[in-house]
């Protein structure tokens, strides 16, 4: 029997240990949760056969996932289990986090026997519940392929490259999703303010060459409708677009306009709240434009 953890259950990891759960049952296999919230980790156990455990029991398990908020997290967790840990495991982290984090991560759990995977994930949260999450991975090929069969969140999965490519992927990969979504909204201000219909002129958008799963989906179904459910918070895409900056700077890079939005988001979070939805940042770009995007 395997024993399977997972650590961090948030509104995507909590419909991800659930995968990983009937996964398991259909193979013999079991599976530990922990939150730092104990209530959740007993809710999770009742509704989907998983078993609530301390740290120290998920840290004997033989495949461990994470998925936290950030590599801080990650960082507490880890320095709390690292003592428990089985020679042997493999240590998945599904944080969005930050590509310096993997490298000493890896090489920290390496020092005990345990391989390390950097292993983002994309989709939000329907992703995560229909079980068709994209999986960008970084780290040793062959230990991804021990660990691929567990991955049952997971409608596609890429290996990308070495410890903290996963993570700088998924970091750029939100970067643009920034960059898309302000853009987006800025020329429907610009719209809105010249008296256009901000539904017409999406229609024409989308059948053309500006069209972007921002125009498509996110403005339609979140902005327009003035609903911003939160689903991605604002502050965690903020948070991944300061990332792809710090990587640009780390490799010599020029990304302007990544930097840029970055910063924009930045603004919005502050100015509209981290915890909103990430469509919410366009609330900022309506009060510097005196215009409501309906």
């Amino acid at each position: 029997m395997t024993t399977l953890a997972f650590l961090g259950l948030g509104a995507m990891g909590d419909p991800m240990a659930a995968h990983l759960a009937s996964h398991a049952r259909a193979h013999g296999h079991r599976v530990l949760v922990w939150n730092r919230t104990p209530a959740k980790a007993e809710a999770h156990a009742q509704a989907h056969g998983t078993q609530a455990a301390t740290r120290e029991e998920v840290a004997a398990a033989d495949v461990i996932f994470t998925c936290l908020p950030t590599s801080a997290e990650v960082d507490e967790v880890m320095g709390r289990m690292r003592p428990h840990l089985r020679s042997g495991a493999t240590w998945v982290d599904c944080t969005s986090g930050h590509p310096d984090a993997a490298t000493r991560q890896a090489a920290e759990l390496a020092a005990r026997g345990v391989t390390f995977l950097d292993a983002p994930v994309s989709g939000g949260t329907v992703g995560a519940q229909q079980g068709r999450l994209t999986v960008m991975v970084g780290g040793d090929a062959a230990a991804l392929e021990t660990a691929r069969p567990h991955l049952a969140f997971a409608g596609k999965v890429v290996h990308v490259g070495g410890t903290g490519a996963g993570f700088a992927v998924k970091a750029v990969n939100n970067a643009l999703l920034g960059v898309t979504l302000w853009a987006t909204g800025e020329g429907l201000a610009v719209l809105g303010r010249a008296g256009v219909n901000l539904g017409a002129a999406l229609d024409v958008i989308n059948a053309s060459s500006g069209r972007s799963n921002a125009s498509e989906n996110l403005i339609p179904q979140r902005v327009l409708t003035r609903e911003f459910p939160a689903t991605f918070a604002l502050g965690l895409l903020a948070k991944d677009a300061g990332i792809a900056v710090d990587l640009t700077q780390s490799v010599q890079g020029s990304a302007p306009v990544l930097a840029q939005v970055a910063a924009l988001l930045r603004g919005a979070q502050r100015a509209v709240g981290a915890q909103e939805d990430h469509t919410a940042a366009l609330k900022l770009i309506e009060t510097m434009n005196g215009t409501e995007l309906r």
